[in-house]
């Protein structure tokens, strides 16, 4: 578990000499990554009681970006990029390992966290209390996404990194375990939030079945920018449906 919170966050917690593999071994537990890193930025929204919301749910999204040490962020920019390019699979795969920034990578940026950010702001300057458990159902539904596609997708290339993770949950019992964290654990987070809790058990498979659907046409396969940014894009199409729904 130290090994997956060191790679999925900014935590200093890795065991000495640990590796990716070490990481793998307890993919099954990614939801609960995300309930630990939506932690900073849920306390922080309480603090709209006597701040003006919209910099709280800015300090609030903020907060839990920096908790995944930007590296899903980093994976909306590269994925944006390499969807603007009109070529073959192995070109758009190739675009995902480009350090340089397009205009793909800005307006992925714009849409997955433009409009969550509005919908924070508006939850916040409501109730704080429901602000605050909304990001972290948020952030559970996210790595439950992530948890999904790396369930149910397969590498688009052998180094991949989410080929460690893909083989890890091969195996029978996490691989049932992930599906059971996955599809329970981002409602009963959101139990607070009363029956729009129920929209939140299908935030994360629905945005697998796209991920899954656009991986496949678009690259081939999954990769770790794709599964980074489909968590990110489910953060962001939760948060809006709930703030619609309450």
């Amino acid at each position: 578990m130290r090994a997956l919170l060191a790679f999925f966050t900014v935590l200093p917690v890795a065991p000495p000499g640990s590796s990716l593999e070490d990481a793998a071994r307890r993919t099954y537990l990614l939801p609960l990554v995300g309930l630990l890193a939506g932690l900073p930025g849920a306390g922080l929204l309480l603090l709209a009681f006597v701040a003006p919301p919209g910099v709280v749910a800015t300090l609030a999204l903020g907060a839990a970006l920096l908790a995944a040490g930007l590296h899903h962020t980093d994976g909306v920019m590269d994925v944006g990029d390499a969807l603007m390019v009109r070529g073959s699979r192995a070109r758009r795969r190739e675009v995902l390992k480009d350090a340089r920034t397009g205009a793909g990578a800005v307006g992925a940026l714009f849409v997955v966290y433009g409009p969550p950010l509005a919908a924070l702001a508006a939850f916040a300057a409501n109730s704080p209390v429901r602000a605050a458990v909304a990001l972290l159902a948020g952030e559970v539904a996210a790595r439950s996404a992530m948890l999904l596609l790396l369930v149910f997708g397969r590498p688009a290339t052998d180094g991949s990194s989410s080929a460690y993770f893909v083989r890890a949950l091969s195996e029978r019992r996490q691989r049932g375990a992930a599906l059971i964290l996955a599809l329970a654990l981002p409602s009963l987070v959101a139990i607070p939030l009363g029956p729009v809790a129920l929209l939140v058990a299908f935030a994360a498979p629905a945005t697998t079945l796209f991920a899954l659907a656009l991986a496949n046409r678009a690259f081939g396969g999954i990769s770790g920018d794709l599964v980074g940014a489909t968590g990110e894009l489910t953060r962001a199409l939760l948060l809006v449906t709930l703030s619609a729904a309450l």
